[in-house]
């Protein structure tokens, strides 16, 4: 008796997946890319970064604790366990000098709250939490509202 159902309820779920397999593969109703036709095989370069703003006010905000959103084109810059090129100018070092905001002592501290003369190994990768933004339409309609203490 277990057997039966076991064997029914495979086929069942069988079933519901094959279903479900025509709408994610149909290219004329199901799921598309936000890539439209690209065939990611044939593609060699990237498409051109669009619609950056040049270095300007930083951007507002939408909630709390949210990280800066970095209001300019970041393609080419190197970050790895080497070299941070967001350092050359956001450093406390540089950031007066480029005009630049300075990053924040939050980035010097160990999870254990130890004060380091460095960037924080857990903070060093700045694309983590910090994105490039862009003057964009929403790719999907959307009704968020800001946090009211940050307007």
């Amino acid at each position: 008796m277990k057997k039966l159902i076991g064997a029914m309820l495979a086929c069942l779920m069988a079933g519901s997946l094959m279903a479900a397999a025509p709408e994610i593969t149909n290219s004329t109703g199901g799921l598309k890319s936000e890539r439209g036709a690209t065939d990611l095989v044939t593609e060699d370069t990237a498409a051109p970064l669009k619609n950056f703003r040049k270095d300007g006010a930083p951007y507002d905000r939408q909630y709390m604790h949210q990280p800066p959103l970095i209001p300019h084109d970041i393609r080419n810059y190197e970050v790895d366990t080497k070299v941070n090129k967001c350092l050359a100018c956001h450093s406390f070092k540089n950031a007066s000098a480029m005009k630049a905001p300075k990053i924040s002592p939050t980035h010097f501290e160990t999870r254990d709250g130890m004060t380091l003369g460095e960037v924080s190994p857990r903070r060093y990768f700045c694309l983590q939490c910090h994105v490039p933004q862009a003057d964009a339409k929403p790719l999907v309609e959307n009704t968020f509202k800001p946090v009211e203490a940050l307007n």
